[in-house]
């Protein structure tokens, strides 16, 4: 009797271990954005890296985090691109990444997923649902988000840039990541 519950357990487990997907740097994009003095702006991550566990068929096993390197912000605006690494946004001396880590998938149907894990940026962690599309292809996976973040709950934006007055109190974020199963 043992062996039969043994043997029913076996067989019904998920796989011990999903695949590592290689995220591919010149198909994905990080990307944020903002608002100035009222004007529209945008800007991108240009050094970060994902870690990817997933198995298509047991999504709530997956496990995801990406690291992005906080001086990497570019934008196209010199007095801006100075800026966000200073001690005022990111502070990127003292908190040179921000990370998002989490674990398990729900699938809401079609390519419609959410992910729940923690963002830290500037040392503060703070719980995120992250809501995307996934789309696998053979052995290359794209997923797509795009989300909005009140940049004062991690303190982006320290002394007279925590107002809103002069920048936007909400970021943008959306990204676009390319992995690739071995």
């Amino acid at each position: 009797m043992r062996f039969l519950f043994l043997a029913a357990a076996l067989l019904t487990a998920p796989p011990a271990l999903a695949a590592e997907w290689t995220l591919q740097p010149a198909a994905s994009t990080l990307g944020f954005s903002g608002t100035q003095t009222g004007t529209a702006f945008t800007g991108t991550f240009t050094q970060w890296n994902a870690q990817i566990t997933y198995d298509p068929a047991y999504p709530e096993a997956a496990h995801v985090k990406i690291t992005i390197h906080t001086a990497s912000a570019h934008t196209g605006d010199t007095q801006r691109d100075t800026a966000l690494p200073g001690t005022d946004w990111f502070s990127a001396a003292a908190f040179p990444q921000a990370v998002f880590d989490a674990t398990g998938f729900t699938p809401l149907g079609g390519d419609k997923f959410t992910t729940t894990g923690t963002l830290t940026i500037r040392g503060v962690t703070k719980k995120l649902t992250l809501p995307f599309t996934l789309d696998v292809s053979g052995k290359t996976a794209t997923a797509k988000s795009s989300l909005t973040l009140p940049r004062t709950d991690y303190g982006v934006g320290q002394g007279n840039w925590s107002s809103g007055d002069w920048v936007g109190l909400n970021a943008g974020v959306n990204f676009t990541l390319v992995a690739q199963e071995p």
